[in-house]
């Protein structure tokens, strides 16, 4: 379906910044418009989030589950979303390596389902929404990650 990619430097090294990145309590405190959490583990949190979206009104159930990692060079993460007639299934996967004096994060996010309403929204509002969403969580990555050092 719908794919995007980039890369991402840090200046923490691969192992410290690999613990971060496949830590799901870690992740939730960087997404946006989350309500709330009710559940909270290493690999996989679930939270209730509002976008701020014209073309999906109300709340989201957001699971995030790290499905697979390879310290400290990879990871695989799944991302399913369920609203009042809307659905959502996302996968994203990293690739850490070193760079300069920190580390060089390559991701991909694709969206693999879209269902209910979803499905009629044009294809380029869900890019535009998409990207706005992914440079968000980024930004909030790297300033958590700031003020951790």
């Amino acid at each position: 379906m719908t794919r995007f990619e980039g890369d991402r430097d840090f200046t923490q090294p691969p192992t410290d910044l690999f613990a971060k990145l496949i830590d799901a309590r870690f992740l939730v405190t960087c997404l946006p418009d989350v309500e709330s959490v009710s559940e909270q583990e290493a690999d996989r949190a679930v939270l209730t989030l509002r976008p701020g979206l014209a073309f999906a009104r109300g709340t989201l159930e957001v699971t995030l589950q790290v499905v697979e990692k390879t310290p400290p060079t990879a990871a695989r993460m799944l991302l399913t979303s369920k609203g009042i007639g809307s659905s959502s299934a996302v996968e994203a996967s990293l690739a850490l390596a070193p760079h300069n004096d920190g580390t060089r994060v390559h991701w991909v996010a694709e969206v693999k389902e879209l269902g209910g309403l979803l499905k009629m929204v044009p294809q380029g509002l869900i890019r535009g929404a998409a990207e706005k969403v992914l440079n968000n969580a980024w930004a909030a990555v790297e300033a958590k990650l700031r003020q951790k050092a």
